[in-house]
């Protein structure tokens, strides 16, 4: 079900594993090449790669919180954990972009030598590696928002060393050194609108609204429906469902828990049933209008 992380989700940690160490180990490269070239771009780079790494070993953390057994007043066990990851990988896309456009324009204003060469040489390789980084992830369980946040930080990066690549060939071929700040504007933007989209998505679910792509209006008529996610691909609802005077409420029951699992989706459900003098209301699903409603 749409909770479940499916059987290749084991291989989750793993694959996280791997991408960080590879990670780490270009970086270091990276932060050596950017300062012996002058280049902001390849250091705007390392930053993000200091930030992928940093959000990638927070990502197995939360991985390992949200496998712990529900106890005590955590009824839910840690599962939310994986949210606040993705929320943390959000913010920092959007604080460091902040500084990188702060120093980018600043350079726009007085651009320093960069040495294209390296700058160039640098930037392929992280392309390479960021392919493999960005293949390695793609595998993974992207359902889950905070493999998913990991999953945008190295392809925000893949996007960002073919700009640094793209502006090293400038350099090269014409002199105009304003195209290394105008490469890290462009790798600010996409780290904004990857960090938008982050801090969106998990807002979503902190203030408990209505699964992606689920509309509340789709499920039917009843009484105090409520429909959220606990985490990412685990959606709840609660229901005060009324069955006729003469229907069995616990076969209503059941009927409605199998519909809503069949064509929504939702496996968490908490149904009230009473008995009242009307028809059971109907739960219509989306495109099916006055569909009848299990008895």
């Amino acid at each position: 079900m749409a909770h479940s992380h499916g059987a290749h989700a084991d291989t989750d940690p793993r694959r996280l594993s791997a991408t960080l160490a590879l990670i780490v180990c270009f970086m270091a490269v990276e932060v050596a090449a950017g300062v012996l070239a002058h280049s902001l771009a390849l250091l705007s780079d390392a930053g993000h790669m200091l930030t992928d790494a940093a959000t990638i070993a927070l990502s197995l953390l939360a991985l390992r919180l949200a496998a712990r057994p529900p106890s005590g007043a955590l009824t839910f066990g840690l599962r939310r954990v994986e949210i606040v990851s993705a929320l943390a990988n959000g913010v920092t896309l959007l604080i460091l972009a902040a500084f990188i456009a702060y120093e980018a324009v600043r350079r726009l204003f007085t651009p320093p030598q960069v040495h294209g060469g390296v700058v160039l040489a640098v930037a392929l390789v992280g392309i390479l590696v960021n392919l493999a980084a960005v293949s390695m992830l793609s595998g993974a369980n992207r359902a889950s928002l905070n493999i998913e946040g990991s999953f945008q930080h190295i392809l925000t990066d893949l996007y960002g060393f073919i700009g640094t690549a793209i502006a090293a060939g400038v350099i090269l071929l014409s002199g105009f050194q304003r195209a290394d700040p105008i490469a890290s504007l462009f790798i600010a933007a996409l780290m904004i609108r990857s960090g938008v989209q982050l801090v969106s998505d998990s807002g979503r679910v902190f203030l408990e609204a209505a699964p992606k792509g689920l509309d509340p209006q789709q499920v039917g008529e009843v009484h105090d429906l409520h429909v959220w996610e606990v985490t990412s691909g685990f959606p709840a609802l609660s229901a005060h469902v009324l069955v006729g005077a003469d229907n069995d409420c616990h076969a209503a029951r059941r009927r409605i828990e199998a519909m809503l699992r069949e064509r929504f989706e939702i496996d968490h459900t908490t149904l009230q049933v009473d008995h009242v003098g009307s028809e059971l209301l109907e739960i219509t699903p989306p495109g099916r209008s006055g569909a009848p409603a299990p008895r």
